[in-house]
């Protein structure tokens, strides 16, 4: 698809392919297994310009867009879906201050999180409020110039490890989605701690953890936006985002089926290799397509988001719908093409499996999305009519 990208966008897939190879690979394994943060990686990314892709020009960005950001997300995730949202979720937690904030919450913040000196995230997900996000319970009380922060977030990527954090919370109960607003809350501000850090079935090379406000004092001049547009920048938000996860999918599964490739070309079974058997042609043939298909609505969405247009709710769900199938299908056929040995912890392909399940699951399971997609059409379809 190099026909595809300008020159820039072809020498960032060959330096992310590079780094996914030379510096992601050596350590996927062990940092899954251990459950360890690429600390060390974050450096390399940095030194890489990776955090620098999204971020307008006047704040110490290269202002490329979502469509760089999807390239660089794909290539690391073909070695590790963990460690590529230490790029990808921290683009999610820094897209509510491009989005809503104010200019001086962009000149504060944002250059730090090109250089890679802060890494963000973002908090929407509570116990009792993860698909139905207008069920968010915590609070946010204005005191003087403070506002007061009460509540829990779980699930939050990058927690534990993020300095910048946009959260999601309520200063009007009673009006539902429409009383959310948004904050900037960083590390060390009193009354905010992390919680319990998950133990993973994958992606486990990411840190997930509860953010805990308890009386958490944030200065009004953190609030991104105007009281009650939290949920809107929330959205907006998501729509930006739900390509990265495509993306990070997409990576997945292009990585589980170039082993799968490889291993059917090298393993003999009854005096020939594998892959001259119709069954395993016909497996990667399905593997294949549906990648390619899924690269094609990826790219597509990212660049209508990059050419301006705002309302992108439906294709945004669409291309990560298909792209989380798609990982979720090809890693289980990666791994039935690899056999007994695909299903030990010697072979990556079954830690490629275990990777893909989440991104069937998270900003926005792939049930939720489909209503998102279905509204979309009712819409126009009552409009034409």
């Amino acid at each position: 698809m190099d026909y595809l990208f300008d020159d820039f966008q072809k020498e960032l897939i060959k330096q992310a392919n590079r780094i996914g190879r030379e510096k992601v690979k050596p350590l996927a394994a062990e940092y899954d297994r251990e459950g360890t943060f690429p600390k060390k990686l974050i450096k390399v990314f940095a030194e890489a310009g990776f955090y620098t892709i999204y971020i307008p020009e006047e704040y110490g960005g290269i202002g490329r867009g979502i469509l760089d950001l999807v390239l660089v997300t794909e290539e690391i995730s073909r070695f590790c879906g963990g460690i590529s949202l230490a790029v990808a979720a921290t683009a999610l937690g820094t897209f509510p201050i491009i989005i809503g904030g104010n200019e001086e919450q962009k000149k504060k913040y944002l250059p730090e999180l090109a250089a890679g000196e802060s890494i963000a995230a973002f908090g929407l997900t509570e116990p009792a409020a993860g698909s139905d996000a207008g069920k968010i319970q915590t609070r946010a009380v204005k005191k003087g110039d403070k506002y007061i922060l009460n509540g829990t977030k779980v699930f939050i990527t990058n927690g534990g490890n993020a300095r910048i954090n946009t959260i999601i919370a309520s200063t009007d109960p009673e009006r539902g989605t429409r009383g959310a607003t948004a904050f900037i809350v960083e590390e060390g501000m009193p009354g905010f701690r992390y919680g319990k850090m998950e133990d993973k079935m994958g992606i486990r090379a990411s840190s997930t953890a509860e953010l805990i406000f308890e009386d958490c004092e944030v200065p009004v001049a953190n609030r991104i936006g105007e009281e009650g547009q939290g949920f809107m920048v929330a959205m907006k938000t998501l729509d930006k985002s739900r390509p990265g996860v495509a993306a990070q999918a997409l990576g997945i599964a292009q990585g589980a089926f170039d082993l799968a490739c490889e291993y059917a070309k090298t393993r003999e079974q009854f005096g020939q290799s594998i892959i001259k058997f119709q069954a395993i042609q016909f497996m990667l043939a399905d593997m294949a397509t549906q990648i390619e298909a899924s690269r094609a609505m990826l790219y597509a969405t990212s660049r209508m988001i990059d050419n301006g247009i705002d309302d992108v709710a439906k294709e945004s769900s669409m291309c990560k719908i298909m792209a989380s199938d798609t990982a979720m299908q090809v890693t289980t056929d990666a791994v039935q093409i690899f056999g007994g040995y695909g299903y030990m912890r010697d072979y990556p392909v079954e830690k490629m499996m275990r990777d893909a399940k989440i991104t069937q699951i998270y900003e926005g399971t792939n049930q939720i999305l489909r209503m998102v997609i279905a509204r979309q059409l009712i819409k126009d379809i009552t409009r034409h009519t």
